[in-house]
């Protein structure tokens, strides 16, 4: 099994920037002598924190559940506590790193999406409505960088009135003209990333209103996706199982909100992502 970390300044050659994340933990399995050899999709997955810490509860938890699903799984530690836009060049190098390293992680290029959640979803929603802007291309030059879906967990899109305030304003560096920039319902074009969006209707941190904006525009620009909304269930409630849960959150009667990953799963193999 592959399980190390890629700084991906040194691999891409780009100066690092003072305190700058921009690392991949790969969790990947080792090719089985006894079979034929297996081609796998990848994840790359971004937790969230608000931009100023990453919750390791929607890190590794989340990555061992793709894996055990036969994913090839990436992890990414993105730069904190700074704004747009080292964090998306950072999830574009990412991705770009992962396609050009198909065959070292037996891992089919065209089959390679990314999750995101709360303000990991924000980042993931850039990379699938953005992934093509001049600050991406001007630093790590072509490639494609584009997920091939993308899934958004209780993510934050507006930077308008129903957004998460201390995501949109790390992000934006309180620059308004920038947080209306990075307001991904108006983002959304033909192009974006399909998605699989789920929420639940009782998070008080991030309003539910977040996923129904970008359904919205979705639906409008005709790509893809799918949406769901679970009943019960604070915020941040990632896998939620034993090993994510705490005195605050993931309650007996949130346990449908675990069905996000069988349905999440389903949506991906109707796009062709299973082990070859």
């Amino acid at each position: 099994m592959f399980y190390t970390t890629v700084d991906l300044y040194d691999y891409f050659h780009i100066p690092r920037g003072e305190n700058a994340g921009g690392s991949l933990t790969v969790y990947a399995r080792s090719r089985n002598p006894e079979n034929s050899p297996r081609i796998r999709p990848a994840i790359l997955i971004a937790a969230g924190g608000g931009y100023n810490y990453l919750s390791f509860r929607e890190g590794e938890p989340v990555a061992l559940k793709f894996l055990a699903e036969g994913y090839a799984v990436f992890l990414l530690n993105y730069t904190i506590c700074t704004p747009y836009p080292v964090p998306l060049i950072e999830a574009a190098m990412a991705m770009k790193y992962i396609r050009e390293n198909a065959q070292t992680y037996a891992v089919d290029a065209d089959r390679v999406c990314a999750a995101g959640f709360s303000a990991g979803g924000h980042l993931v929603g850039m990379l699938a409505t953005m992934f093509g802007e001049k600050e991406v291309i001007e630093r790590i030059g072509g490639g494609h960088v584009r997920p091939d879906a993308v899934i958004l967990s209780y993510p934050v899109i507006t930077t308008g009135i129903r957004t998460h305030g201390d995501t949109a304003n790390t992000i934006s560096g309180g620059d308004p003209k920038l947080a209306a920039r990075l307001s991904l319902e108006k983002r959304v074009t033909k192009e974006s990333s399909p998605a699989f969006i789920w929420h639940t209707s009782e998070d008080d941190c991030v309003a539910v209103e977040n996923a129904f904006l970008m359904a919205q525009a979705y639906r409008a620009a005709g790509v893809p996706f799918e949406l769901h909304i679970f009943e019960k269930g604070g915020h941040g409630l990632s896998t939620s199982d034993i090993e994510v849960c705490n005195e605050r959150g993931c309650r007996g009667d949130v346990e449908a909100v675990r069905m996000w990953i069988p349905l999440a799963l389903n949506f991906l193999k109707a796009r062709g992502f299973e082990v070859r």
